[in-house]
């Protein structure tokens, strides 16, 4: 590998992943400022595959990280920055999770319309909820996670897959008469300075204003693996990056992935499956909740344990719900 005097963090060109790189960027500059930061963008595949279904069992894994991967290891990035959600659990030999940023906020948010929002379609009261839905209501996600969890509480909802990112999601549901409401992260949402608090309408410059948004509860939807962390991913034995990443590390939030990481693991890997876990350290100890819809009907279970055991723990909830 060619010797460079700057360090140079991969990522994707998304307008969410740029937010996310540039977080970390500003991190790296202030702690450490006599080094020489830039940011590489990498196209991805899953950037490319604008039409491919995200919830089929046949897309290769890491489809959002393999190209970046593959810049780590021929030393044209030293580290990069994902959306740990979209890290798989298996990562190539010679690369490793260096660090997980502070956790933002894990839930989903159901997105509408409300009453000022121009267009056609149904549109609702602030404060809507999955309970609160018409009957028989289009909903647009593309996540089989949040799917199984929808249907699970709401059996008579009609759901759709949604392509595209944050902005062009959101203007669909402006746009599409037919769409009721849409299921995104409030962590991407909050990053890239569309939604601040509840009951505010989200705003943006893609998408026409009355948006609105209401979180959903961690009783009603776990969320995705990860969902809401920042991972950073390294070449192992890299001291000067492993200086800088220590730098960006939060200790509780790589606890709660880690183990979180080993239940997805253990019950299969992929984003794809429709599983959801969640750990958090109350009082000194780890405590996470996870539920499976891989079977004939849903499974949930629970642990506890030392944050220390967090990889233990997460094979140990994979085995009460297999």
């Amino acid at each position: 590998m060619a010797e460079r005097n700057n360090i140079l963090i991969a990522t994707r060109g998304s307008a969410l992943a740029l937010a996310q790189s540039n977080m970390m960027l500003a991190q790296c500059r202030a702690a450490f400022p006599s080094e020489s930061f830039d940011l590489n963008i990498i196209k991805t595949t899953g950037d490319k595959l604008q039409t491919a279904s995200m919830s089929s069992a046949a897309l290769p894994k890491g489809l959002f990280t393999k190209e970046l991967e593959v810049a780590l290891l021929n030393g044209e990035a030293d580290f990069a920055v994902h959306s740990l959600k979209d890290l798989p659990t298996d990562l190539p030999a010679g690369l490793k999770l260096v660090a997980a940023s502070k956790r933002a906020d894990v839930r989903d948010v159901l997105i509408y319309r409300g009453k000022s929002c121009g267009g056609n379609g149904s549109k609702f009261d602030a404060g809507l909820t999955v309970k609160a839905l018409p009957q028989a209501a289009h909903i647009a996600t593309s996540s089989t996670r949040r799917r199984a969890q929808l249907l699970d509480q709401r059996p008579d909802l009609r759901t759709s897959e949604i392509r595209g990112n944050v902005g062009t999601r959101l203007r669909k549901l402006a746009e599409q008469a037919e769409l009721a409401a849409i299921l995104l992260a409030a962590a991407g949402l909050n990053r890239l300075g569309f939604y601040t608090s509840e009951m505010q309408p989200l705003v943006g410059p893609d998408f026409p204003p009355g948006l609105l948004a209401t979180p959903i509860s961690l009783e009603e939807m776990l969320p995705c693996v990860g969902q809401a962390a920042i991972g950073i991913e390294s070449r192992e034995n890299d001291p000067r990056t492993d200086r800088v990443c220590a730098a960006l590390n939060d200790a509780t939030t790589m606890h709660c992935v880690l183990a979180e990481r080993s239940f997805l693991r253990a019950m299969g890997g992929g984003c794809q499956l429709a599983v959801a876990a969640h750990a958090e350290i109350v009082n000194g100890e780890l405590r996470m909740r996870g539920v499976s819809f891989l079977g004939s009907k849903p499974i949930r279970g629970n642990v506890s344990g030392a944050p220390e055991d967090a990889e233990k723990l997460g094979l140990e909830l994979a085995s009460r719900l297999k």
